[in-house]
């Protein structure tokens, strides 16, 4: 079986693993901050805050931004559940914005028609949750100055874009953001197992997600309410959460991260070979916008509408080649259409989800197996 992703695991990597095994600390030693000023480094961000998962630093983001009950948080319905979840565990409401049919992100003339209403309306969102999707960048500038003529914060998720840039920076530098949050989750670019990590420029907002990962307690002499009374004393000052990362799980990512560059240009050489070969076949793929080097998170491409894209699915799955669908729209999700939600809300993310196949991309697929995947779609196109 050809998986659709799949994690790329050296020795160096055990071994970086093992020696935390043998160390004094399992969790809250020295790997957590290296690993964090590593992505301060690839990004240019000023601060780096990981966690256990993306989710968990998706709702650090929201809390440290003060989303809350009364509020609404818009984001992509091109996405996983989570980039709208993380809204809801704060007690606020979700909203989304409708997509580029061809990219699957955010479109800045739908967010612009929608803030235009939404201030007619006086129901302007709090925060912004540009998702980007595949590892391609949205367009922040159009997307960044639209929330802030508005007065809306922006989080991207760039779950899938650990090591992409637009406009020649890199995303993570968080230029028309406040924050933004990678996943690293095995199929990821890299991978911790599992684990995120939140960037940002402002110091106060880095602060507040730190302790809010460790149950809101603070060991600061200066902020602590009382006069500290020794190496052993803490306070909790909010009520926070165990969002921590391991050791392990950073032990993992500051061997990963060394391959990043190499990941991400094996990635985007499969996909010129995807690409060549389905030019031809005048097959639409899902590419980055102009000016963008992508992480290349997945290779989608999208299906014309004569084709039957459930037959294809099963036929490609039957030879074996492990094709997925990112993603199911989220207002389309039962819990979702519960809350208010209904088909066609989102008639361009609709048609997206009805036209993409996602095909096997990951550092070791080998060129066999990719003319394999591509003779088995040709013929199935016919």
């Amino acid at each position: 079986m050809i998986p659709y992703g799949r994690q790329n695991i050296s020795d160096e990597d055990v071994e970086a693993v093992t020696a935390v095994l043998k160390s004094d600390f399992l969790t809250q030693g020295p790997q957590v901050p290296q690993f964090e000023q590593s992505i301060c480094a690839v990004t240019s961000a000023k601060y780096a805050v990981a966690a256990n998962s993306a989710t968990s630093a998706l709702h650090l983001a929201c809390l440290a931004l003060g989303v809350g009950q009364g509020d609404c948080v818009w984001t992509s319905p091109i996405t996983f559940v989570a980039s709208a979840n993380c809204a809801l565990y704060c007690g606020a409401s979700v909203n989304f914005v409708d997509v580029n049919r061809l990219t699957g992100n955010m479109c800045p003339e739908a967010l612009e028609r929608k803030l235009k209403q939404a201030k007619a309306d006086d129901c302007l969102p709090k925060v912004l949750i540009p998702v980007h999707m595949a590892g391609h960048s949205c367009d922040m500038q159009a997307i960044g100055q639209l929330a802030k003529s508005y007065g809306v914060k922006v989080i991207e998720d760039a779950s899938h874009g650990i090591g992409g840039s637009h406009q020649g920076r890199m995303i993570g530098a968080c230029q028309y953001s406040d924050i933004t949050v990678f996943s690293f989750h095995p199929v990821k670019i890299i991978t911790t197992a599992e684990g995120g990590v939140a960037t940002t420029n402002d110091a106060l907002l880095a602060e507040t997600m730190a302790q809010l990962r460790s149950h809101g307690i603070i060991r600061n002499s200066e902020a602590m309410l009382r006069p500290d009374e020794g190496d052993w004393y803490y306070e909790q000052h909010s009520l926070g959460f165990n969002y921590r990362m391991t050791e392990l799980q950073a032990a993992l990512g500051n061997s990963q991260i060394k391959r990043l560059d190499s990941f991400i240009a094996r990635r985007n050489k499969l996909v010129s070979g995807y690409l060549d070969a389905f030019k031809a076949l005048g097959l639409k793929c899902v590419t980055p916008l102009e000016e963008s080097h992508s992480a290349y998170h997945l290779m989608i491409v999208l299906l014309p509408d004569e084709l039957d894209r459930k037959a294809i699915f099963d036929a490609m799955r039957a030879a074996g080649i492990w094709v997925h669908v990112h993603y199911i729209p989220v207002h389309l999700q039962p819990y979702y259409l519960k809350r208010g939600f209904a088909e066609q809300d989102f008639p361009e993310a609709e048609y997206f989800y009805r036209h993409c196949l996602t095909l096997p991309l990951f550092p070791d697929l080998t060129e066999e197996e990719q003319c394999f995947i591509i003779d088995t779609l040709r013929g199935l196109l016919g």
